[in-house]
């Protein structure tokens, strides 16, 4: 008799494109990659440490944790390092959720949240959202008995939208107390808005919030699949015992001391980020197309309002060695995801884009 296991052949998550046939050297600008790439720093730490691998890591990444408590002002034994902040995702899906426990997401929400929970045998629910924004009310709405775990990540992607401080205290007092919120803070590193508050700010001292944060984005470390966690002492020594013994390699971890420890290197990204946020915006909104407020590392265009359909523009960017991020998977066919690159990549996706609507 053959073997019999688990299908889980829809859950496959499909991440932006990196290479397109015949096409040599593209411009990447569909993974929400840094701009500028990690610090020179961070750099030499993982060239340093690479040299070490002959050796288990520190399995509880000690270092990067005291690194990120001095920094960010946080008790220890309130994170937890993880090989990329999906890690921290799926721990928290996998101490929470038995079967047909439900999780509650927004509509155009990040895909691998609904995919943990299927994977622990949870149900995803879906809350509508108002014009590609999370709405508090369509997830106070979808609460029931069952429900669980809400995913809120604030920015969203790929909508580039997010609630301001006080909605997001506003859903934490209005959900049930034993129902965890996950705050995704993976691009709140990029956010210069004055009505936003990150995840990590406000929650710091509640018991039912989780905060993830990332190294893929603004730091530039993304290869090295390297994220944390914060949450109370007890859910995060939870998942201490069932998280891998040794998740995270070392040279990563120390990579992600050096990250975190330059500060100009940070700032620097935040302000090419900005400036060139204000320029995409800029260009958009003379082109017509309809897309978010800057806010993140990326916009959302959508060609709902033009002749041109988002397959055409797709095409047409990858006649110019320029790959975007399709968003069918997402379920919106007729947009396009766009990172904010360096200043050349920048340079060039303005150029075509002016191009393809004929100006």
């Amino acid at each position: 008799m053959p073997l019999k296991f688990k299908n889980f052949n829809n859950l496959k998550y499909v991440g932006g494109l990196s290479q397109i046939k015949n096409i040599n050297n593209p411009i990447k600008l569909s993974a929400n990659e840094s701009a500028l790439g990690p610090s020179k720093k961070a750099i030499s730490a993982f060239i340093q440490h690479s040299k070490k691998i002959s050796r288990y890591p520190d399995g509880n990444s000690n270092d990067l944790i005291k690194t990120i408590s001095k920094n960010f002002k946080l008790n220890p034994n309130n994170l937890i390092v993880g090989n990329g902040s999906d890690e921290i995702i799926s721990l928290a899906c996998q101490l929470f959720l038995t079967p047909n426990d439900e999780v509650i997401v927004t509509e155009y929400s990040f895909l691998m949240y609904r995919i943990y929970t299927k994977i622990f045998g949870g149900k995803v629910i879906l809350a509508k959202e108002d014009d590609l924004k999370a709405d508090i009310n369509s997830i106070l709405a979808k609460v029931n008995s069952r429900t669980k775990i809400v995913f809120l990540a604030n920015p969203n992607n790929p909508t580039g939208t997010y609630l301001d401080k006080q909605e997001m205290l506003l859903l934490r007092k209005k959900l049930r107390s034993n129902i965890l919120l996950v705050v995704d803070d993976a691009y709140s590193e990029f956010v210069v808005n004055k009505d936003y508050t990150s995840g990590l700010d406000l929650f710091r001292n509640c018991n039912n919030v989780l905060v993830t944060r990332s190294f893929s984005k603004i730091y530039g470390l993304a290869s090295l699949r390297l994220g944390w966690g914060y949450a109370s002492k007890n859910l995060i020594q939870a998942m201490k015992l069932i998280k891998p013994p040794f998740n995270v390699n070392s040279a990563a971890q120390k990579a992600g001391v050096e990250a975190i420890n330059d500060r100009s290197w940070l700032r620097k990204n935040v302000d090419h980020n900005s400036k060139w946020a204000d320029i995409f915006f800029e260009n958009f909104i003379n082109l017509g197309i309809l897309t978010n407020t800057p806010v993140a590392n990326f916009f959302l265009m959508r060609f709902d309002n033009k002749i041109i359909t988002a397959d055409n523009v797709y095409n047409k960017f990858i006649k110019s060695k320029i790959i975007l991020r399709k968003m069918k998977g997402y379920g919106l066919p007729n947009a396009l995801r766009v990172t904010i690159g360096n200043s050349k990549e920048n340079s060039s996706f303005l150029k075509t884009l002016n191009r393809i609507f004929d100006v």
